[in-house]
């Protein structure tokens, strides 16, 4: 019996793969085997979603890895951001909301070297997802006001600028006695106006139709759909290395850190040491 496993939360920001591309993956599974396993933690999937899907469907039980690295929306984040087309309003979507839930899970809790990501600032959250400053400050609102429709967005069901236009209401000032300062208040500080939206938009949809096109066209040919294929399981590869990589980095990082601690301490008491021998003596 095949054991059934449900996504990670941060597993779930990630829009699953679909059609020919999710026909290739699970037809690379049946003819080589599951190469790369799907990684657990607290008996849920962290990373490996559709790998675990490809296996469910083909009747192939999946082999499975604990995670033991150190933190997990770092690991997550290298592991599946860069793996497959998604667009820049997605891409701010899924980091906005990966340091949302950061942040919840660690309310309470005192902070440890290498448990925390660098998330915390709009600069920090840009270089994880590469989208500009206007759009990354545009999905951390979102993420921050409505954390379900920032979901949508990471999984490409509601456009950035669409979700945008939905918080809009929310914001406005109470029908029965209107004050135009509250309304005012209510814009946006980094201001985006209804051209650079519908621009935003529009750009979003032509990439999402460009790849889907070339997916379409892959699939239509058999020594295509193979490349298709082997593509798509080394790109899930070389993403897994890389998110491994940065985890050992961090690791490395949190250590060397600590040592450098240890070393101070060590020479502030063997300055008090010498300081009490001298007044001893």
């Amino acid at each position: 019996m095949i054991t059934e496993l449900q996504l990670h939360p941060l597993c779930t920001l990630f829009p699953r793969i679909v059609g020919a591309e999710f026909e290739a993956l699970k037809a690379d599974i049946v003819a080589n085997g599951l190469r790369q396993p799907i990684v657990v933690h607290d008996g849920m999937i962290l990373d490996g979603g559709n790998r675990y899907r490809a296996c469910i469907e083909a009747g192939i039980e999946p082999s499975t890895v604990e995670f033991d690295g150190g933190n997990l929306v770092s690991f997550v984040l290298s592991a599946n951001l860069h793996r497959r087309h998604l667009s820049e309003g997605q891409h701010a979507a899924i980091v906005a909301s990966a340091q949302q839930w950061e942040s919840a899970q660690s309310q309470g809790r005192p902070k440890k070297t290498g448990n925390v990501t660098g998330l915390s600032t709009v600069a920090e959250r840009r270089a994880v997802s590469g989208a500009s400053d206007k759009t990354q400050r545009m999905a951390d609102k979102v993420a921050r006001e409505s954390p379900e429709l920032a979901k949508k967005v990471a999984q490409g069901e509601v456009s950035l600028p669409k979700a945008i236009k939905q918080l809009a209401p929310a914001k406005a000032a109470p029908v029965a006695e209107p004050e135009p300062e509250q309304v005012e208040a209510a814009e946006e500080e980094f201001g985006p106006s209804a051209e650079e939206i519908a621009f935003l938009e529009a750009t979003e949809q032509a990439d999402r139709d460009a790849y889907n096109n070339l997916v379409e066209i892959a699939a239509a040919d058999d020594k295509l759909a193979e490349a298709l294929a082997l593509v798509v399981t080394q790109t899930h590869e070389i993403a897994r290395l890389r998110a491994l990589v940065r985890v050992v980095e961090e690791s490395r990082d949190g250590k060397m850190m600590t040592i450098n601690e240890q070393i101070r301490t060590i020479k502030s008491l063997q300055r008090k040491l010498e300081k009490f021998e001298r007044t001893a003596a």
